[in-house]
């Protein structure tokens, strides 16, 4: 069965620093029919005021994407990476055996808004690996897949993670082929499917076999996942 993951529903935790929207369990927000979807664990969509952020704390078996919509995140961790991601860019921390990091807002001004996604490796530990890379303004995007896909940066799962763009009117098609799984997330834009009306921040779960059309009223764009089921 298709299931709708509406916007309103998410989980929601807001400090001092961080506004925080959980799609999965995460936190304090503990729902378990909504424990994450194959590989996909964690899938957040954050804000982070200005001069604050993530402190330093550790991870391990896990690999921990940022695609930033807007502002700039600096990286720290204890592999000797340090980095600044910025709007248009993604990066993946792999965590293997297991990493600290932090993750800051350094401007002074601006709010940074991204998306925090965990996907569960197909085999524990290794080395803690780092990867970054921009993405092209226009067109279809593979953000991350496995070893050899040709995406941007390197997963340790049979994951395919596609940034699918698209115009006023044009359709987004989703099928979970056999034996896989599919979970869409709207960033942008204003969609309708079967009479449902889909904007960014609303999610879509498809299990194998199952398919659907997305009809876009404005240009819009959406995070798609292909796992293995």
């Amino acid at each position: 069965m298709i299931l709708f993951h509406e916007k309103a529903m998410r989980g929601h935790s807001r400090g001092g620093w961080l506004d925080s929207w959980h799609t999965f369990s995460f936190g304090t927000f503990n729902d378990p029919a909504r424990m994450g979807f194959g590989n996909l664990r964690v899938l957040n969509e954050d804000w982070i005021i200005p001069k604050s952020g993530f402190p330093r704390h550790g991870h391990q078996d896990m690999d921990i994407l940022s695609f930033v919509m807007a502002g700039e995140v600096r990286h720290e961790d204890s592999a000797g990476n340090r980095s600044l991601t910025r709007a248009g860019e993604i990066q993946l921390m792999a965590a293997g055996s297991g990493v600290e990091h932090s993750e800051w807002n350094l401007s002074e001004e601006a709010m940074a808004h991204l998306y925090q996604i965990w996907l569960i490796p197909d085999h524990p530990g290794g080395l803690p690996r780092y990867e970054q890379a921009g993405i092209s303004a226009t067109g279809d995007v593979l953000l991350a897949g496995p070893e050899g896909a040709g995406a941007l940066v390197t997963l340790g799962s049979d994951t395919r993670l596609w940034l699918r763009r698209t115009v006023e009117d044009g359709s987004l098609p989703l099928r979970a082929a056999p034996g896989r799984l599919l979970f869409a997330q709207v960033v942008d834009g204003l969609a309708e499917s079967e009479g449902e009306r889909i904007s960014a921040g609303d999610g879509l779960q498809l299990s194998s076999g199952e398919e659907l059309l997305l009809t876009w009223q404005t240009n819009g764009a959406a995070l798609v996942f292909d796992m293995a089921a």
